[in-house]
């Protein structure tokens, strides 16, 4: 079936410029939210004299910010919806690698910074004191287990570090920022001086670090739970596309009402052999239907090989749908997908669903040779019904590849600047992509993609 593109009915006209972006939302309340905190600390500091008051006021500072960062990290790790969906987990997940390395230097600042001034306060040693505060002041233990917690969690991933280690070690490991939050919670409102004294302070924390753990709990425990039980989801067929790349299709119960979209990924945990303890992101490669879900994935690790040899009736446990690369981003009638590689899986489902009159959507398909053209019948015949443009850009005879320049796209789509770009594939080719899209002329804030690489 095509589908044309109304302007009248099809909410794709341009955003209006005034309106803020649910990004700059959520940012604009985290640094008020910042901004409360120095208040509450300022609020509560009278004069301040002398080394040591300068450094535990310092010190103050530090772990307050700091304790505020472990609750938005948290809120971070709890895929809220109109976070996942409005903003992007790619960018989300960005915010919470960024914020998480600021966390942790507030954490050493507060320490060292703390530690110092009270050795300074009682004219004594760094390390003798440090001994008897860890020893004998209130919670003070579980807060130093919760502080070498979330540095240990820190240090794991680390760029350098998360390169050699396996994902489900990292993976495991980085929920340990969930004890080392909950021992540092109870040490912040035992010894911290804007606290003890302010119920109101008080309640705020309290309500902030609720909030946080709710959405933890809502939205990683309660709603995965709700979603399987409902959906019963199942594998129905696995289906090798290319030599590399299987497709997995998935059916379950009443699907319609999960509310997923083209352009949306799902995590996926396959509850056979080898896979229990792997939850891995997929996009849906189809236009997911009430009767059917499909995923296509690249056979590259162990995790990959095993989907290739799934049994149809293998249970699944599925969370999502996430990701905001879709139509609502749209903003033209005109569109671009560019795909590369494997990344076309999202791009194909949009390909297939994107309202367009004919000639307006286009598609360019990057791989290294023809044999692996991934879900390549569909495109072409998705092409030929919508009267939509396929293009395919392949290594040339002697295996050199092809460079995605300006040049090319505007050939490629002469009107390029007007058009709206939904672009996903490997992170090199994604960055050359862009920079090619935006000498063409392309501005910023009409190209789509979203990246998992931190």
């Amino acid at each position: 079936m095509t589908t044309t593109y109304d302007p009248r009915t099809t909410r794709h006209a341009a955003a209006p410029a005034a309106r803020r972006s649910p990004a700059a939302w959520v940012l604009l309340l985290s640094w008020a939210g910042a901004a409360a905190v120095l208040a509450l600390w300022w609020q509560d500091t009278g004069s301040v004299v002398g080394t040591a008051d300068w450094l535990l006021g310092a010190g103050r500072i530090a772990g307050l910010l700091c304790g505020y960062s472990c609750a938005l990290l948290i809120g971070l790790m709890a895929r809220v919806p109109v976070l996942e969906q409005g903003v992007g987990s790619d960018r989300v997940a960005r915010w919470h690698a960024s914020l998480g390395r600021y966390t942790v230097c507030l954490l050493l600042a507060h320490v060292t910074l703390i530690l110092w001034g009270y050795a300074v306060q009682a004219h004594n040693g760094v390390v003798g004191e440090t001994t008897t505060v860890v020893l004998t002041y209130p919670d003070m233990l579980k807060g130093t287990i919760g502080g070498a917690l979330l540095i240990a969690v820190g240090v794991v991933s680390a760029r350098a570090v998360r390169r050699k280690v396996s994902y489900e070690t990292w993976y495991y490991l980085h929920l340990l920022t969930y004890l080392a939050v909950f021992l540092a919670f109870w040490h912040q409102l035992a010894l911290g001086a804007d606290f003890s004294s302010h119920p109101l302070a008080r309640a705020f924390w309290y309500a902030l670090y609720a909030a946080a753990a709710a959405a933890v709990l809502w939205y990683r425990v309660a709603a995965p739970l709700r979603l399987n039980l409902r959906h019963r989801l199942r594998v129905a067929q696995v289906v090798r596309e290319t030599p590399e790349v299987v497709s997995v299709i998935v059916t379950g119960r009443d699907l319609g009402r999960l509310a997923a979209r083209p352009g949306q990924f799902m995590r996926w945990r396959f509850l056979a052999p080898g896979l229990w303890w792997t939850s891995s992101p997929y996009s849906l490669s189809t236009a997911p239907r009430a009767d059917l879900l499909r995923i296509t994935v690249k056979v590259v690790g162990d995790h990959s090989q095993e989907l290739a040899r799934l049994r149809p009736g293998t249970r699944i446990w599925a969370e999502g749908p996430y990701g905001a690369l879709t139509a609502d981003r749209r903003s033209r009638p005109k569109v671009l997908l560019l795909a590369g590689g494997v990344g076309v899986t999202p791009l194909r489902a949009l390909f297939e669903a994107l309202p367009a009159r004919p000639g307006d959507l286009t598609l360019i398909y990057r791989a290294r040779t023809a044999q692996e053209l991934a879900l390549r019948g569909e495109l072409e015949a998705i092409a030929r019904n919508r009267g939509a443009r396929l293009h395919y850009l392949l290594n040339d005879a002697d295996g050199r590849s092809p460079r995605l320049t300006a040049g090319f796209l505007r050939e490629a789509v002469p009107d390029l600047a007007g058009h709206d770009v939904y672009l996903c594939g490997p992170p090199g080719m994604a960055r050359a992509s862009y920079e090619a899209l935006r000498a063409a002329g392309v501005p910023a804030r009409h190209i789509h993609h979203e990246s998992f690489e931190l």
